[in-house]
């Protein structure tokens, strides 16, 4: 890799992290096999994405750790605070997934331990797919902890379409199972569960929006904790204009606005470079109203064909007979889950969840 070329994801797990591993298993344990765990865990780490290393140190571990399973909790417990980075911790609570269904409890307990180090949500799911009864009766009664990392683990292992994870079979059936966990935590003193709180929500409205616009609709939003958590969890729908979900926000479906001057400038651009989005909102009621103001670019694809995605531009209130000029700018570039295509790209400016004006920018060849 040259000196200017940005760090892959993959290399927060390279060589000096297998190291530090290595140092924190030699210091928890005098039986601890360095040599054996660095010569695994290096053979072929170059070609691995940074999951796929995850599973590979994972499996590097055990040649190296000594004693029977519940010695090896033991010192991979000893191990978690001398590592230096979540994904270090991430990998050896992959063990846990790799060698301990077996023992169910003791490593369920383990996860709750390690995870206050790299969080243990990837290392849960396959105790969910062997027995998603008894993992969530056990991820439940986290939700009382008195560490927020653990109260964390309860909703964000359980999570229907967690990124990066396994599929659990009982949530995709079911993608309400963990509701009791997520009741409990609705008003979580923690920003760190509540933002997994709302993230697992969201995850459900993709699924079950009628059955979670039903579950918001009876949390009380006085407490601003939990007001937090209903929009968030909501955010999937109001870009979908949802009259509903709107509605549990406090904005009506549509408002009583114009809309002046929407515009992209460039009109005509290449990969890589960026666009300004503008327009002015004009108020034409006696009332403040609160807005929820998006836009959804239709990406040109090949045949013909786009891909709508909504982007987030402003939440406010204009005040009665108001104007507010808005502006948000965004760079056209390639991402791992988006390639973009020379063609036409339309723009719609979306207000409280209707489509109140059009605009359009061409991208061309480089």
């Amino acid at each position: 890799m040259s000196a200017d070329a940005p760090a892959l994801l993959k290399d927060i797990l390279g060589p000096q992290a297998l190291e530090t591993i290595a140092d924190a298993g030699t210091a928890a344990a005098a039986r601890f096999d360095r040599g054996a765990f660095l010569r695994a865990a290096s053979h072929g780490l170059e070609a691995l994405s940074i999951m796929e290393r995850v599973r590979h140190i994972a499996d590097a571990l055990h040649p190296a750790l000594p004693g029977a399973y519940a010695d090896r909790l033991d010192v991979l417990r000893a191990m978690a605070p001398r590592l230096t980075h979540g994904f270090q911790a991430i990998a050896i609570s992959e063990y846990v997934a790799r060698h301990g269904l077996a023992d169910f409890d003791a490593s369920m307990d383990a996860l709750a331990d390690l995870t206050r180090f790299g969080s243990a949500e990837f290392a849960i799911r396959p105790f969910l797919v062997a027995d998603s009864a008894r993992a969530l009766a056990t991820m439940t009664r986290w939700k009382n902890s008195d560490d927020d990392h653990v109260r964390r683990l309860a909703s964000e292992g359980a999570r229907p379409r967690l990124p990066w994870a396994a599929r659990v079979p009982a949530l995709r059936a079911d993608p309400t199972l963990a509701a009791p966990i997520l009741e409990a935590l609705k008003a979580d003193p923690s920003l760190y569960v509540r933002k997994s709180v709302a993230n697992h929500l969201n995850d459900i409205a993709k699924d079950r929006p009628e059955w979670l616009l039903a579950r918001l609709a009876g949390w009380p939003q006085e407490d601003a904790r939990t007001a937090w958590i209903v929009r968030h969890a909501l955010r999937t729908l109001i870009k979908q204009g949802d009259p509903g979900a709107l509605a549990l926000i406090g904005v009506g479906h549509g408002a009583a606005v114009r809309v002046r001057d929407f515009a992209i400038v460039p009109a005509t651009v290449r990969l890589g470079d960026r666009i300004a989005i503008g327009a002015e909102i004009l108020s034409d009621s006696p009332d403040n109203q609160p807005l929820v103001v998006d836009y959804r670019i239709h990406y040109a694809r090949a045949g013909g064909k786009t891909a709508p995605k909504v982007f987030k531009l402003k939440s406010f209130e204009l005040a009665a007979g108001d104007t507010a000029t808005l502006r948000i700018n965004q760079t056209i570039r390639d991402f791992s889950t988006r390639r973009h295509h020379p063609g036409r790209h339309e723009v719609e400016l979306i207000v409280n969840g209707r489509t109140m004006a059009t605009a359009a920018f061409d991208l061309v060849p480089s």
